[in-house]
């Protein structure tokens, strides 16, 4: 099939469609009857050229923006109760969708974050007089094998363990404004704090406290890593629309993507919330490495498995109409 003939027959259609989504102040019921089915009619075709352009040209830039319209069509011709149903709709579906439709950013970004720490780590093991220059202040007692962090406790362990709390939710908001600078900010961030991690666990195992390290980070830890890898892959969204908005103009690709980046970071917060409060509750307790990491990884199996779960494509955007010969 040849996709610039392709685009050029059905865009006409497509633009229509996007037209009497938005007419009427979003309310299609006020397009008469006539312009209710002419939108029927316009989304089941939209749908079909959308499950052939995902079989033939999955990674082109005209998928993901047809892939928006059809979402948004979708919804103007099923959902009978927009306003009360879209916040039961994201909280089960919407905001998990959101998070899986950019499988190849969220990769980006968890590189990013292992990769980093993981070179911090062996920095440490290997320099730990120079890796401690990098950390902040409140982090260097980590480097003293008496009053490190993996030794510390009560009021220290938990003024330790709440600044890196407060770090990670000002990360994954940074992560997410950094993608205007066409996501170079956003990987500079993922770099950082991904050293500063390994750095801190490099000396931790370092000094041969590395399983109360654990007992520190590992409850939350998961979570809270999963938070900004996925917070900086909205930012990422933001910085490729500008780097690569396909065919669409520029400003219309960067206003589609920073919507959706922006349910990505709403939808995120509560599960910081979580991460906060298991941190606050459960890494006090310092309940013993094996225990720390059924907690962490268990909240992070329950996070992505929602994410794989609730988060695939409804099937009647796949085929809710015989695709149009190429």
């Amino acid at each position: 099939m040849n996709l610039d003939a392709f685009l050029v027959e059905r865009r006409p259609d497509w633009d229509e469609l996007g037209q009497a989504v938005a007419g009427r102040n979003g309310r299609p019921e006020q397009l008469g009857p006539d312009g209710v089915r002419r939108l029927g009619q316009l989304y089941r075709a939209a749908a079909a050229d959308l499950a052939l352009l995902r079989r033939t040209h999955g990674s082109d830039a005209s998928v993901r923006s047809l892939e928006d319209l059809v979402g948004r069509a979708r919804l103007a011709v099923y959902d009978s109760e927009p306003r009360r149903g879209s916040l039961r709709h994201f909280v089960s579906r919407g905001y998990w969708q959101r998070v899986r439709e950019r499988p190849a950013l969220l990769v980006i970004a968890w590189t990013f974050l292992l990769v980093s720490g993981a070179l911090g780590a062996v920095w440490a093991a290997h320099d730990p007089a120079a890796a401690v220059g990098i950390l902040p202040r409140g982090y260097q007692g980590v480097a003293e094998p008496h009053s490190g962090i993996p030794r510390i406790g009560g009021t220290q362990a938990g003024a330790v363990s709440s600044q890196i709390f407060t770090n990670n939710i000002r990360v994954v908001f940074l992560s997410f404004a950094a993608g205007i600078t066409g996501g170079v900010g956003t990987g500079l961030l993922l770099l950082y704090n991904g050293v500063l991690l390994g750095v801190v666990g490099g000396l931790g195992f370092g000094l041969g406290t590395g399983d109360q390290f654990i007992e520190l980070v590992a409850p939350h830890g998961v979570l809270e890593l999963s938070c900004i890898a996925v917070g900086a892959s909205a930012g990422l969204r933001i910085g490729w629309a500008l780097v690569a908005p396909g065919p669409r103009k520029r400003g219309t690709a960067l206003r589609l993507e920073s919507r959706c980046a922006v349910e990505i970071v709403i939808g995120t917060i509560p599960w910081l919330v979580i991460a906060g409060l298991v941190e606050g509750f459960v890494t006090p307790q310092r309940i013993g490495v094996v225990p720390a990491l059924a907690v962490g990884f268990g909240l992070g199996a329950i996070y992505w498995a929602l994410v794989m779960w609730r988060g695939s494509p409804p099937a009647d955007t796949i085929t809710a109409a015989p695709a149009p010969s190429p």
